[in-house]
């Protein structure tokens, strides 16, 4: 069944332009965090298991599971920004509800209220132990848009070289 997008993007190159700002962020390469999946409002990013990212127990450490949630939050809210727009967290929430064990971990953020300047997210992150997959934390984000300024190289990254 093909379904029509919940949000229409304000920016035709959404998709490019929000993959090359998540490939900039040298933070999620180093937690081997990729996309998995890219909407308009909507992304999955994805992270398998690594020992180098656990804590006294073994689980992934909640700081990285949070990282994960943040990041799928602003790319989310990313897509629906218009063209020569930076995206940067203001506020979050997260619920740990289970430890973070598993092979793989999925974060999965939708646009609750996009808005010309704020915009509210929601975000699950999942582990997939034994084929089955666990709700492991929850977030609630509030991203703000900003606008490109010459002086700040790291926002005229985000157009596509």
């Amino acid at each position: 069944m093909n379904r029509m997008p919940r949000f229409q993007p304000k920016n035709p190159d959404y998709r490019a332009i929000a993959i090359h700002t998540f490939n900039q962020q040298r933070a999620m390469q180093t937690l081997g965090i990729s996309i998995a999946r890219l909407e308009p409002g909507e992304v999955d990013l994805a992270m398998d298991y690594s020992a180098d990212l656990t804590q006294q127990h073994g689980f992934v450490h909640a700081g990285i599971i949070t990282a994960g949630l943040d990041n799928a939050c602003g790319i989310a809210a990313f897509t629906l920004m218009p063209a020569a727009t930076g995206i940067l967290t203001v506020e979050f929430k997260t619920n740990l509800l289970a430890p973070a064990r598993g092979e793989r971990f999925t974060f999965r953020a939708t646009v609750v209220k996009p808005g010309r300047t704020l915009t509210v997210c929601e975000a699950r992150a999942y582990a997939t132990h034994d084929g089955v997959e666990t709700l492991i934390a929850t977030m609630s984000g509030t991203l703000m848009a900003l606008a490109a300024r010459e002086d700040a190289p790291q926002e005229r990254a985000h157009a596509p070289t």
